[in-house]
C-alpha cells in the first residue's frame, strides 16, 4: 500500500478504521506483501484516476482499530465502486475487520459558509 498525493479536489474524504485479523497475523511478512501485490494493488491502480489512499499504522496506541485506511474520492460513487471491488476480496472482513467508516468532507463548514479556512 502506498501513500499517493490526491491528484484532484476530493469531494469527500473517508477514514475506515480496520483491525487486522489472526489469519492475517499468521501470514508471514513477505506472504503478507504477496498477497497485497496480488488482490489490493490492482484495485488501487484500477481506481488511481478517482480515489487515492493514505494508510496509517495505529496499532501501537490503540486495541480496537490497527490500522487507518484515508481514502480521498473525486465522487461519492468513485468511492462506491471502489469498495464494491474491495468487498469481493479476502481483504473486507476476513483479512482486516472493517470496524468503523467515517466520511467527511475537508473544510466544509467553511466553504458552505463563504468563510475562511481556519488551520494551524
Amino acid at each position: 500500500m502506498t501513500s499517493q498525493r490526491t491528484p484532484f479536489e476530493p469531494a469527500l474524504t473517508v477514514f475506515m478504521m480496520v483491525k487486522t485479523s489472526p489469519e492475517w497475523l499468521g501470514f508471514t511478512v513477505d506472504r503478507r506483501f504477496e498477497l497485497l501485490g496480488e488482490h489490493f494493488t490492482p484495485i488501487l491502480k484500477k481506481h488511481a484516476a478517482n480515489v487515492t489512499l493514505r494508510f496509517f499504522d495505529v496499532e501501537f496506541y490503540s486495541t480496537r482499530v490497527t490500522d487507518i485506511w484515508m481514502w480521498d474520492a473525486k465522487d461519492h460513487h468513485s468511492y462506491e465502486l471502489l469498495v464494491e471491488d474491495l468487498r469481493e476480496t479476502a481483504f473486507w472482513d476476513r483479512y482486516f475487520d472493517v470496524v468503523e467508516i467515517l466520511a467527511g468532507v475537508e473544510n466544509a463548514y467553511a466553504k458552505n459558509y463563504d468563510r475562511p479556512l481556519v488551520t494551524a
